[in-house]
């Protein structure tokens, strides 16, 4: 399934994810969230991220994290 709300471009921002069409760097949006900040403040604040596209990013990492084969494999 692609993810078309992140790119990675060593030439944006030396390959670190960001938003498509942006230089907002996907972490961003991770640091809004664990200071308790409402998505609507980021996206206030970041103009050229959209709804859907943080949504998006949102979805994704909670598909990662409640993915049973992630949870299952020994990270050591």
């Amino acid at each position: 399934m692609p993810y078309h709300a992140i790119n990675i471009d060593p030439e944006i921002l030396g390959g670190t994810p960001v938003f498509t069409g942006t230089r907002v760097p996907i972490r961003a949006l991770f640091d809004y969230i664990e200071s308790g900040d409402p998505l609507d403040e980021f996206l206030e604040n970041f103009p050229t991220v959209t709804k859907e596209q943080a949504l998006e990013v949102l979805m994704m990492a909670e598909r990662f994290v409640t993915s049973e084969k992630i949870l299952n494999e020994n990270p050591a």
